[in-house]
């Protein structure tokens, strides 16, 4: 499994780039605030507004709607079965005069 690069590697690298970059000939520009590197008049960088494509036609959705509609109607309107519980049963102890334990009485609550 290969070890992705440290924080300390990729800098040393971006360093090296930039020091490379600069030793070739390279400049450095610098912007203000605000500004931007893009020329807007460029066409690699003119994008199409995202509102202007063409109108696409819609599936209709309500027949769906109201066939679910319906199934949650059916499924509120249903009336819970009440199921009779069994009677618990509850285990009683009898001791005697001494606190011994005597036998065990098995109670239907």
């Amino acid at each position: 499994m290969k070890k992705p690069p440290s924080k300390n590697d990729l800098r040393e690298r971006l360093q090296r780039q930039t020091a490379d970059f600069l030793s070739s000939g390279g400049k450095v520009q610098e912007f203000q605030s605000g500004e931007t590197a893009y020329d807007g008049n460029s066409p690699s960088h003119s994008h199409a507004p995202p509102f202007e494509a063409s109108k696409t036609t819609r599936t209709p959705l309500t027949d769906v709607i109201a066939a679910l509609d319906a199934r949650r109607a059916a499924k509120r309107t249903r009336t819970k079965v009440v199921r009779q519980r069994t009677p618990k049963r509850r285990r009683q102890v009898i001791y005697d005069d001494f606190g011994e334990p005597l036998r065990v009485r098995w109670i239907d609550e």
